[in-house]
């Protein structure tokens, strides 16, 4: 495989899918609120956990949760509950899941306040992608100032499993920081600042 040659972050290194996803996904500024919510909920459900986990199973939890539309999740009942604690491809943590329910329903409070999702959660970045200069894995932050006051913020707002660490890692997956590494073949093809269309 041509991309094999590439130079690019070692966190996926060995594994094709998390290569997959940090060549393609990984950082990419997004502004679509159905994507930006499939991120709120996969990184909640990482908490603990290794992303290379959760993104084995992104299949079935987009099945599960309703292609992550946080209108249908926002109605889920305690019947639904009890069949996604029975659901073996899935995480099943009782908390994670009720917290998935309380954030659709906060996710769409907060596009009832803002007309957007995107809009809201970019104005943590000034509307721009935050360009960081990196050059080894160990210089990475596990949290900013940027993520402390999202993830206060998004508290506030009803949110669960949104700790400032969570709050980073959907950061840098959702393109609102670049933490590619500098020597990275990726790090300038998502480095351009971009803000809410």
């Amino acid at each position: 495989m041509m991309t094999e040659r590439l130079r690019r972050c070692p966190w996926p290194e060995g594994n094709e899918q998390m290569i997959r996803y940090h060549d393609t996904e990984w950082g990419v500024p997004l502004h679509d609120d159905r994507k930006l919510f499939e991120f709120l909920v996969l990184d909640a459900f990482q908490a603990g956990l290794s992303w290379a986990i959760v993104l084995r199973k992104r299949a079935a939890f987009e099945s599960a949760f309703s292609q992550f539309d946080p209108r249908k999740i926002a109605r889920y009942d305690v019947r639904k509950v009890k069949s996604l604690l029975a659901d073996a491809d899935i995480i099943r943590n009782r908390l994670k899941i009720e917290a998935a329910i309380a954030n659709a329903r906060a996710f769409l409070a907060v596009q009832r306040e803002f007309g957007s999702f995107d809009r809201y959660i970019w104005q943590f970045t000034g509307g721009c992608t935050k360009k960081n200069r990196w050059r080894a894995p160990g210089q990475i932050p596990a949290r900013s100032t940027e993520s402390d006051l999202m993830s206060k913020d998004l508290k506030s707002r009803g949110f669960h499993f949104v700790g400032s660490t969570i709050c980073y890692a959907f950061m840098q997956a959702a393109g609102l920081v670049n933490d590619h590494l500098v020597g990275c073949f990726r790090y300038r093809e998502v480095g351009r600042p971009q803000g809410p269309k």
